[in-house]
C-alpha cells in the first residue's frame, strides 16, 4: 500500500521522536517501505550544530541509531534553508515530493492556545499536500 515514508524530525527534540518512529518503522515493516528521515536546518550556528554538514551527520547519526533499534534501514537527508521557521512548511511538503514519498508520518504536540491562532506544522502537511500524512501524538 506505502512504498515510501517520510519522517520528519526536529533534532532539539528527538526525546518527542519515540512514538512517531516507531509508528514509522512499524509500517515500514509491514508494507516493506523504506524509511527517510529528513530535518530542515539553518545556515546559521544552532543549539543543535554549527553548521549544516555537521548538522546533516548527526541527523544520519540519528536515522542510523534509530534503524538499529527497530531493526530496519533510516535514511536520512537534511534541508538547508536561510530561514527554517519560515520555510519549513513548503520544505517538507516539497521534499516528500522529491523522494516519492507517499506516506509522512509526524510527530506533533499537545495542542495549545497558539494552534488556535496558528497551523501545527502537521496540520499545514495534511491540509495543503496530496500525500497521506499520520500525524502521531
Amino acid at each position: 500500500m506505502y512504498k515510501k515514508i517520510m519522517v520528519p524530525v526536529d533534532l532539539r527534540h528527538t526525546d518527542k521522536m519515540d512514538k512517531a518512529v516507531a509508528t514509522a518503522a512499524d509500517l515500514s515493516t509491514h508494507y516493506k517501505a523504506p524509511v527517510q528521515m529528513v530535518a530542515v536546518t539553518s545556515t546559521a550556528p544552532s543549539s543543535v550544530a554549527h553548521n549544516p554538514k555537521e548538522f546533516e551527520a548527526k541527523l544520519g547519526e540519528y536515522a542510523a541509531a534509530q534503524g538499529a533499534k527497530h531493526g530496519i534501514a533510516i535514511g536520512s537527508h537534511a534541508i538547508t534553508s536561510p530561514d527554517p521557521t519560515i520555510d519549513l512548511d513548503d520544505k517538507l511538503g516539497r521534499e516528500a515530493h522529491d523522494i516519492g514519498a507517499d506516506l509522512i508520518v509526524m510527530a506533533s504536540h499537545v495542542p495549545g492556545f497558539a494552534e488556535h491562532l496558528f497551523s501545527s506544522n502537521a496540520g499545514y502537511l495534511a491540509s495543503h499536500t496530496d500525500i497521506s500524512v499520520f500525524v502521531v501524538r
